[in-house]
C-alpha cells in the first residue's frame, strides 16, 4: 500500500501528457490561454518541473509522427511524409510555447 502512496505521489508523465493533449484539443477556441491552462493542470498531474517539460513535449511529437504515418500511407512516398510529419513537429512545438510555460507552472505548483 505504501508504494502505491508513493507512485501516485511522484506524478506521471504519461497521464499528464495525456491531459495536455485532451485539454489542448477542448480548449482550442481559447487561443494561448487553452494551452496554459492545458499546460497547468498536465504540468500539475506530471509531478514536477522536469516531468512537466518532457510531457508538454509528447503531445507535439505525437502529432508530428501520427501525421507523417498518415501522409506514408496516402502518399506512399517516404520522404514526403517525413518531411511533412517533421514540418507538423516543428510547428507544433512552436506553438506549444504557452502550453510548455504552463507545465513549468504546473510542475512548480506539484513541487513540494
Amino acid at each position: 500500500m505504501a508504494n502505491d502512496l508513493q507512485v501516485r505521489d511522484e506524478g506521471s508523465i504519461f497521464w499528464g501528457s495525456f491531459w495536455m493533449l485532451v485539454l489542448s484539443v477542448l480548449l482550442f477556441w481559447l487561443p494561448g490561454l487553452g494551452s496554459l491552462v492545458a499546460g497547468v493542470v498536465g504540468g500539475k498531474i506530471a509531478g514536477g518541473v522536469g516531468r512537466a517539460f518532457i510531457a508538454s513535449i509528447i503531445p507535439s511529437i505525437a502529432l508530428g509522427a501520427i501525421l507523417g504515418f498518415l501522409i506514408k500511407a496516402l502518399t506512399g512516398v517516404a520522404w514526403v511524409a517525413w518531411l511533412a510529419g517533421f514540418g507538423i513537429f516543428a510547428v507544433a512545438v512552436g506553438g506549444a510555447a504557452a502550453m510548455v510555460l504552463g507545465a513549468l507552472i504546473g510542475g512548480l505548483l506539484a513541487a513540494k
